[in-house]
């Protein structure tokens, strides 16, 4: 029988099956984004995909090993997008203003991927509750805005306050708009990124800061 690809195997996989697995995690995200995660089944993905279910069993071995792949995918390419703007700021209040900019613009130009990540991390009521308590801090994403909030605090930037509390507001407020505009399209997410940025300064700066986005 051959090795399985799953992390499992003898020996690390070649281009060819790297491909595959790409191929494989991609048209998982397509199944999960436009017909939700309960509906996408093994069967499904390797119909999308051209290949048999034992094929795609030879990769990832489980449906659970596959979408969890799809679903680290999304986590990575969100991070790095947020994480090189973030990095690519000068200053500490631009920083921030990176970070919430890049939360918003991430998710209004990958859909498909904020649609991966509700349907997993969210139960099937609504999708309101997280399944699991704590993980909308997955992949740290909130942790890193504390971080920075805090770096910001040690050099006199912003005023003091618990930079966890902070970043967990400025978070859920960021999900509450992006949440409000999968159910409504129509909302003006650039004009929501103006208004999360003057939130956020407000929130952290001294003096309540200038209100204004940059």
């Amino acid at each position: 029988m051959a090795a399985r690809r799953d992390g499992r195997g003898a020996g690390a996989p070649t281009f060819t099956e790297q491909a595959r697995r790409r191929q494989l995690v991609e048209c998982t995200i397509d199944l999960i984004s436009t017909q939700g995660y309960p509906s996408t089944s093994l069967s499904a993905i390797a119909e999308r995909a051209g290949l048999s279910k034992a094929a795609v069993l030879y990769h990832f071995t489980s449906k659970d090993n596959l979408t969890r792949a799809a679903l680290a995918h999304v986590l990575e390419e969100f991070t790095a997008y947020v994480t090189e703007r973030v990095q690519a700021a000068p200053h500490p209040r631009d920083a921030v203003v990176a970070y919430v900019r890049a939360m918003v613009g991430y998710q209004r130009d990958n859909r498909r991927h904020v649609r991966v990540i509700t349907e997993m991390l969210l139960d099937d009521h609504g999708g309101t509750r997280l399944k699991t308590p704590g993980s909308h801090d997955t992949a740290g994403r909130w942790q890193a805005l504390a971080d920075l909030l805090a770096a910001g605090q040690r050099d006199g930037h912003f005023r003091p306050f618990d930079p966890t509390v902070l970043s967990l507001a400025v978070g859920g407020a960021i999900d509450g708009v992006i949440s409000h505009w999968l159910a409504h399209p129509d909302l003006d997410l650039d004009a929501a990124a103006d208004e999360l940025v003057t939130f956020t300064l407000r929130a952290i700066e001294a003096d309540g800061g200038p209100g204004g986005a940059r």
